[in-house]
């Protein structure tokens, strides 16, 4: 599918980054300090920090691109969700700050996500982690790493053919059933389970250093839209379990078990 941006992509990139670091700097200044942690409804961890990244993104993206509407994790959770569907041309798909979880413990595993979705797939997105100083940028052109801010080194970043000596598998640090990976798995030689928080997962993939992320628990759109950008402008893929394209713009919000991989890695799909 080809789809005309609604920008230039050189603008997108450069607003979008700046967004993602001032959302990320909010972030970090909250983490550093003794924050209180609350529950919404759906019994999920929020913090302050959620919300001070929410406050600057959603302004930032409507100077970027006015006419384009903000499906945002913090505001949905408020009830204000704009009327989107797989057939809209363009909407942004935000998560102020994915790994909420990640964040109370303090590992560093959280992110700041931004991802663009044209007619239910991501078009392009960012990926930011604050606490490791890493940016994940992807879009048509492709995709790249950038780590530091003042003095940036930048990388180009691709998937991995699948390894001789087995696959390295990521699977959520907080979140998962052992029982039902191994299932899945069944004879496909893995070298290493990897646990990683956030949409790092994907972004583990997208620099080759994973080839295979299966979810077989709940998920929300805003929660991989933008690491599913980055692994797609890297050359992976997410699919649902039966092997479907995978959509956006679903009536809730809410995703089906899928698989996140290098397209080398063969996989046993569910009917």
């Amino acid at each position: 599918m080809t789809t005309a941006l609604p920008a230039s992509a050189d603008a997108l990139e450069n607003g979008l980054t700046e967004i993602a670091r001032l959302a990320g700097a909010a972030i970090m200044n909250i983490y550093k300090t003794d924050f209180d942690v609350r529950s919404k409804d759906d019994a999920s961890p929020v913090t302050e920090a959620d919300d001070a990244a929410e406050a600057i993104i959603l302004p930032g993206l409507r100077a970027l691109t006015p006419d384009i509407k903000i499906v945002s994790e913090e505001s949905a959770a408020k009830g204000d969700v704009p009327d989107v569907d797989g057939d809209t041309d363009f909407f942004w798909l935000v998560d102020p700050l994915d790994g909420t979880k990640e964040f109370i413990k303090r590992n560093g595993e959280f992110t700041v996500n931004i991802a663009l979705i044209a007619k239910g797939q991501p078009v392009l997105g960012v990926v930011y982690a604050p606490a490791l100083d890493k940016l994940y940028y992807g879009d048509p052109s492709g995709a790249k790493l950038i780590e530091g801010d003042i003095t940036p080194e930048i990388q180009k970043i691709a998937v991995r053919d699948m390894p001789e000596d087995g696959v390295v598998v990521v699977g959520s640090r907080s979140h998962g059933d052992p029982e039902a990976m191994k299932s899945f798995l069944g004879s496909l030689k893995v070298k290493e389970l990897r646990p990683a928080g956030s949409s790092l997962k994907l972004c583990l993939l997208a620099t080759g250093e994973a080839d295979l992320y299966p979810r077989l628990g709940p998920t929300m759109e805003w929660d991989i839209g933008a690491g599913h950008a980055v692994l797609k402008a890297a050359g992976g893929v997410v699919e649902n379990m039966d092997g479907s394209q995978f959509q956006y713009g679903k009536a809730d919000f809410r995703n089906p078990f899928f698989i996140a991989r290098s397209p080398s890695v063969p996989v046993t799909y569910q009917t």
